[in-house]
């Protein structure tokens, strides 16, 4: 076959099998990239996410992490939301949770789609092939724009003219040289909507993520305590945020999604119930979903963020249980969110006792700072 007619081949087969985005480039990244990579690994801009330093040659050039590549199939899955993602905001006595972990985890959707794809490939005998998605270090949204699906926006999120902000990424690595597609070229324009849009200003400037500010970093990524003073502005998203692909203008153009495994199953789940989940209720309760990965103690770290940015008593009851929590992390953040919305005479009462009861270093620092200005 043809490389031509092998191209077409793939591409027919990818659409077949449910992929919305299909696309062919070089294996090899920008120099733009590249820098990119290195400014924001240098600046610390990576956080806890160790690995990404670990891992950065790989990442800088595919063919360091597989030398045999002659092509890079992208391809595009859309889960772009039936409704407002950002519509769970307003009630505060629910948890926002990102528009991708809503459903199943996107992982094991798109990986056995792209199974499907490689076997179909393999079928074909167009030599060998390596399938990635998210897991391996690959810098999928500049090898997207080369393959001509999107351009990474202001955000440093992909946007696509057809899907908007809401696609996943899944790349097959062949060792066939096929064509590229022409690249995708930047439409943000003067835009600059997803930067305002983003609650702690987590953009040093167009296309510059701090993630060390970043909600969906914080909630999801983040190990330790998240720093008191992105506290309120994380509201209730208790885990990831939307705000900044919500906001986005070509997002007119996407369409819901049509793969029914991320159909919403946890949009707003109600806060007075997840702060009572306990490891195995946590497990069970998210199953099968991208919030799971977190784990329970720092998944009610962000739940009791939530509902001391609620504002509402009724949930001092919750927050009573929570102080006695066998995680320190969630102990913690239950003293901030009782020192958010609790009586401030009752928390100096009761904060001599705690600090001599309490071994942990931070969670006493949470009580030597709880009071009135914490709620100023």
């Amino acid at each position: 076959m043809e490389a031509a007619d092998a191209k077409t081949a793939i591409r027919d087969a990818a659409l077949e099998l449910g992929f919305d985005a299909v696309g062919f480039a070089r294996p090899e990244l920008a120099d733009e990239a590249r820098r990119n990579l290195g400014e924001f690994l240098t600046r610390g801009y990576h956080g806890d996410m160790g690995w990404l330093a670990t891992r950065a040659a790989e990442r800088g050039d595919p063919q360091t992490l597989w030398p045999e590549v002659k092509t890079v199939v992208v391809l595009g899955l859309n889960y772009a939301p039936e409704t407002d993602a950002l519509a769970g905001l307003a009630d505060k006595s629910t948890g926002n949770i990102s528009v991708y972990a809503r459903g199943r985890d996107y992982h094991e959707v798109v990986k056995s789609r792209l199974k499907a794809l490689a076997r179909r490939i393999a079928d074909l005998g167009h030599g060998d092939l390596k399938v990635f998605v998210d897991t391996a270090p690959v810098m999928e949204k500049p090898l997207a724009m080369s393959a001509g699906i999107g351009w990474q926006g202001k955000h440093t999120n992909l946007v696509s003219r057809g899907w908007g902000s809401w696609l996943f990424l899944g790349e097959i690595y062949l060792s066939l040289e096929l064509e590229p597609d022409p690249p995708e070229n930047d439409h943000c324009g003067a835009c600059r909507a997803c930067l305002d849009a983003c609650p702690t200003q987590a953009f040093t400037a167009p296309y510059r993520l701090d993630a060390r500010r970043c909600i969906s970093y914080l909630t999801i990524e983040h190990k330790g305590h998240i720093p008191a003073g992105l506290r309120p502005a994380i509201g209730n998203r208790i885990y990831g945020c939307d705000d900044c692909l919500a906001v986005c203008p070509w997002n007119k153009f996407a369409q819901t999604a049509h793969e029914t495994r991320f159909a919403t199953h946890h949009a707003a789940p109600e806060l007075a119930e997840l702060a009572q989940l306990d490891d195995a209720a946590f497990r069970a309760r998210f199953a099968g979903t991208p919030v799971k990965r977190t784990g329970r103690d720092r998944f009610l770290r962000n739940v009791m963020i939530a509902i001391g940015n609620s504002g509402d008593k009724g949930f001092l009851p919750v927050i009573e249980e929570r102080l006695r929590d066998a995680s320190p992390l969630v102990r913690a953040m239950a003293v901030w969110a009782l020192a958010r919305i609790g009586d401030a005479a009752s928390i100096t009462k009761r904060r001599e006792a705690a600090l001599a009861d309490e071994t942990d270093v931070d969670v006493r620092s949470e009580w030597q700072q709880a009071g009135p200005s914490e709620r100023s």
